[in-house]
């Protein structure tokens, strides 16, 4: 899991990746392949 302080070019890392909020934290997750994980903050 990366933390970032911006996700938009680990979201385009690949074409898998969403973003989604849970919690009031940003996160990238990939269901295809799990090591482009991110959180932001």
């Amino acid at each position: 899991m990366k933390v970032a302080s911006s996700l938009k070019t680990l979201k385009s890392r690949d074409k898998n990746c969403r973003v989604i909020r849970r919690r009031g934290r940003v996160y990238v997750i990939n269901k295809t392949n799990p090591r482009f994980k991110a959180r932001q903050g």
